[in-house]
């Protein structure tokens, strides 16, 4: 089946079976391999995108689901050709270790900070539960978050 959807702004289609992820569509078909193939269940977060607006495991949504709609990836955040505050902060607190659960925390972030400028420990460890990081112990990954937050 066809779809057509909007991918960071910009108009897209694609030809996709009508089991196929949306995670997959976006990184074999359509050219955004950002959002990272992991567990294939919704449970690590690698895959994370914003689908209008809300923040998904892209493993589990249907390509087909997307149809008409906006989905944002890690990619999408930069804006102009500048890193989003988000992956700035990333990069500066040296919050990316193996970088294969980064797309995932970035998105899930940059979501957080849109929604809440001044999270507290609690508010961050909430938006990320959803993300696993099998290398980092996390704590360079909330100083990244709060270094974004401080920055917006």
């Amino acid at each position: 089946m066809r779809i057509e959807l909007q991918i960071n702004g910009e108009a897209h289609e694609a030809d996709v079976w009508e089991g196929e992820s949306l995670l997959f569509a976006l990184r074999e078909q359509l050219g955004f391999p950002g959002s990272k193939n992991a567990c294939e269940q919704g449970e690590c977060g690698s895959c994370s995108v914003l689908l209008d607006g809300t923040l998904v495991c892209s493993c589990l949504v249907l390509a087909a689901q997307a149809e008409g709609h906006e989905v944002v990836t890690v990619e999408g955040l930069a804006d102009d050709g500048r890193l989003h505050k988000v992956q700035e902060a990333f990069v500066a607190a040296g919050a990316v270790q193996c970088g294969f659960c980064t797309p995932g925390l970035v998105v899930a972030a940059a979501d957080l900070l849109k929604r809440n400028v001044y999270p507290s420990d609690d508010d961050i460890r909430e938006a990320l539960s959803g993300n696993l990081c099998r290398c980092t112990g996390y704590a360079k990954i909330f100083d990244a978050v709060r270094m974004a937050a401080a920055a917006l």
